[in-house]
């Protein structure tokens, strides 16, 4: 079983600097509203979004290439609302995935974010206990023009 080993240093003020075990980092800050906050990373919370944006996309693009569709350009978009009282915590989190490519197969983009929402992504599965997740789709040709939609999860 793999373990995970991160530090994570305090810099200056709400700054801090979080480091795995093979040296990468990434630098977090508090939120702009929080007095002292010098705005030099995103805030925790943010990267956790953003983290799970990261394991899905990781994901899906691999299946993607594994199926050889040939995909031209792809972000994964994270948002949802947070609790007005403390601690603050994601009530719900929506993934939409919005997949550009050439010859793209709509069934095999949804059969893509269906296995990494329901099998393969560990953020989304923790993040799933906690709050409503869903994964929504998005196929595109290279010029733009949609050509299908869909979602996978709770509303």
């Amino acid at each position: 079983m793999a373990e995970t080993s991160v530090v994570v240093r305090l810099e200056d003020g709400f700054v801090f600097r979080g480091t795995d075990e093979d040296g990468l980092s990434i630098v977090m800050d508090a939120s702009k509203d929080v007095a002292g906050s010098q705005e030099r990373g995103p805030s925790p919370m943010r990267v956790l979004a953003m983290a799970l944006g990261g394991c899905t996309g990781i994901d899906v693009i691999s299946i993607l290439r594994k199926m050889r569709q040939e995909v031209t350009a792809y972000e994964v978009r994270v948002s949802g609302p947070r609790a007005g009282e403390h601690p603050h915590v994601f009530t719900a989190l929506e993934v939409e995935h919005v997949v550009h490519g050439r010859a793209l197969n709509p069934e095999n983009v949804r059969r893509a974010v269906e296995l990494s929402a329901t099998r393969y992504c560990p953020a989304s599965a923790m993040l799933g206990k906690a709050a409503p997740l869903r994964h929504r789709y998005r196929v595109l040709d290279e010029a733009g023009a949609e050509l299908a939609t869909g979602a996978i999860g709770e509303p």
